[in-house]
């Protein structure tokens, strides 16, 4: 097949999940089309059968803002007619579900038909979706979608409770690559982060309010007063100036490490002894899953698709959101158990070993065929 991806190029979820799927189709034989602003951060190196098109946008003194929906728009048509494209696959709904629908209806106005399946992440439905500017946009790009997917049990119900959906929406979790994500022996790294020995803790995100990053740092200080302990704050976003002026002021700063954005996660994880993601919501939970694959048990909030990715009392714990007190005790316990954290360490593995990319992508590939049948009527 030949496939067109439109996705965020950013360290977001929704933008690294499109492109780990894209590489691993590419690798599979099927031809990747990449449609965005700017080349996605994980696509860093040549692939066979992977393509990039570059959205140019000008900014025009007419405009205020740059128009980059109708410049994506016309890029989808001129990559769907030029590289004879069979279906796109559009991830996080706005804006490109909505600009989706518009190339797919100038190039029916040329007597093609291209199939889109939408594939729903996050926030793009719990929490910018819904906003009264966005939510007519959104509830109508899914309806007219061919086919709409959603990265846990979770998001699904949040899609169909939130906005009037009269189409089927398919569960296809997101997925792991245990050739990137896996446990290494990096214990020279290791003995540089923690001379003595501590145990060392992991956040990663993109520090928006969501993701409760000072509780993060409440939690380790806690945690730290029981076990020696490192903490590792990876990623960048608007709360992390709240959350070094935290550290600053607990006196955590020798401890705390802010690494801002990084490439190799999988080797700062590798030398983790614990992961925390105290989220006010995640749709599913890639950096736990990753953590997981790392063999990093996680102590996490149980909302969204948490539940489904961090079985509690099994690969690490779960707790209400804002509960620092539990998330605390809990991390404090398996840190100080070493048999236990033995044990969720291996079950953590087992648990991501569900979510490996060599099972998720099949699912994908029928789908891309069930919907391409079921588009033929529209052809």
């Amino acid at each position: 097949m030949k496939i067109g991806i439109i996705c965020y190029p950013t360290y977001g979820g929704s933008g690294v999940v499109a492109t780990e799927l894209g590489l691993g189709l590419a690798r599979r034989g099927h031809e990747v089309h990449f449609i965005t602003y700017r080349p996605p951060v994980r696509l860093a190196h040549f692939h066979q059968n992977v393509f990039y098109h570059e959205v140019d946008y000008e900014d025009y003194p007419l405009f205020e803002y740059p128009p980059y929906e109708t410049a994506l728009a016309s890029t989808i048509v001129d990559v769907v007619q030029y590289q004879n494209l069979d279906l796109l696959h559009v991830h996080y709904a706005i804006p490109h579900a909505a600009v989706a629908y518009m190339a797919q209806k100038i190039l029916l106005a040329q007597g093609r038909y291209v199939p889109i399946i939408t594939t729903l992440h996050g926030t793009d439905i719990t929490l910018v979706g819904t906003h009264r500017t966005f939510a007519p946009v959104v509830e109508f790009s899914i309806n007219q979608s061919d086919g709409v997917t959603a990265v846990s049990q979770s998001l699904k119900n949040d899609t169909l409770r939130l906005f009037s959906i009269h189409r089927d929406i398919r569960v296809i979790y997101n997925f792991i690559d245990f050739e990137r994500f896996r446990k290494v022996n990096k214990e020279h790294f290791k003995k540089i982060i923690a001379p003595e020995g501590e145990r060392i803790l992991a956040h990663t995100s993109n520090f928006r309010k969501v993701k409760r990053v000072e509780d993060v740092v409440r939690i380790f200080r806690r945690v730290r007063e029981h076990v020696p302990s490192k903490l590792l704050m990876i990623g960048d976003g608007p709360e992390r100036p709240n959350a070094e002026r935290l550290c600053r002021q607990m006196n955590l700063c020798a401890d705390v490490r802010f690494l801002g954005k990084q490439d190799a996660i999988e080797e700062l994880l590798a030398i983790c002894d614990l992961f925390l993601i105290p989220s006010e919501n995640e749709s599913f939970g890639l950096a736990a899953l990753e953590a997981m694959a790392c063999e990093v048990p996680v102590i996490s909030s149980n909302v969204g698709g948490l539940p489904e990715v961090n079985i509690h009392g099994v690969t690490g714990f779960l707790a209400d959101p804002g509960d620092i007190e539990a998330m605390a005790s809990y991390a404090i316990l398996l840190l100080s158990n070493e048999a236990m954290h033995k044990q969720f360490r291996e079950q953590a593995l087992q648990q991501a070993r569900r979510f490996d990319l060599n099972h998720i992508l099949p699912e994908y590939e029928a789908y891309y065929i069930e919907t391409l049948e079921n588009s033929q009527t529209k052809r």
